[in-house]
């Protein structure tokens, strides 16, 4: 098993990373606040179901394969980037909507998950960031590798979920406020979709 002082301070480090900015982050925050606190949890459920895929990929030795693999890498950040570019579109329209006085449908809570996973699994850049953080807590003469990476996947996790959930409530407090303001719904709906852009751009970008 993991010694406590390398829980604690993977963990730590977690913490730390969980609020540096990010495309995850960023996500939950823009959803929170365009949509609520409860989106920004939900959402953030995704994001730490997609993580557990992750980690198990990376315990299993699965990761390594599929990011050995320039095309893989492309592949998947494209879709990833696709992806957000929906979601710009789908933002952008929304404000439009707004505007012209049409009040926007609240999206049920299984979409928004979906939504987590997607971004989540669509970003490769998580797998290489698993593949070279995760290893460096690993101890020799503990308990076996893959079991250890397991751990501190969950310990990561849970970070993340502390870190994501203050950033939902934040967020999500912040944007009632603006939401209950047909105008300032407009400004929220495209500063989100501009987020979301700027997302899929950056993604368009990332190296191995």
């Amino acid at each position: 098993m993991l010694e406590l002082d390398t829980a604690l301070l993977f963990f730590g480090s977690s913490l730390l990373l969980g609020l540096a900015p990010g495309p995850d982050n960023l996500f939950v925050l823009a959803q929170a606040a365009q949509r609520g606190i409860k989106a920004g949890l939900v959402v953030t459920l995704g994001l730490c179901t997609g993580l557990v895929v992750h980690t198990t990929a990376v315990a299993l030795g699965l990761a390594a394969l599929f990011m050995a693999s320039a095309v893989a890498f492309t592949v998947l950040k494209f879709i990833g980037a696709g992806y957000l570019l929906y979601l710009a579109w789908q933002a952008f329209s929304n404000g439009s909507r707004s505007k012209a006085g049409g009040e926007i449908a609240q999206l049920p809570s299984a979409k928004l998950y979906k939504r987590g996973v997607i971004m989540n699994l669509t970003n490769p850049k998580v797998s290489l960031f698993f593949l070279a953080f995760l290893p460096q807590f690993v101890q020799a003469d503990a308990a076996p590798v893959a079991l250890q990476i397991m751990l501190l996947g969950l310990l990561f996790i849970l970070a993340t979920i502390l870190v994501f959930g203050g950033i939902s409530l934040l967020a999500g407090s912040v944007g009632e406020r603006f939401r209950r303001s047909p105008r300032s719904g407009r400004v929220l709906n495209y500063l989100s979709g501009t987020l979301f852009a700027g997302l899929a751009i950056r993604l368009v970008l990332a190296e191995r």
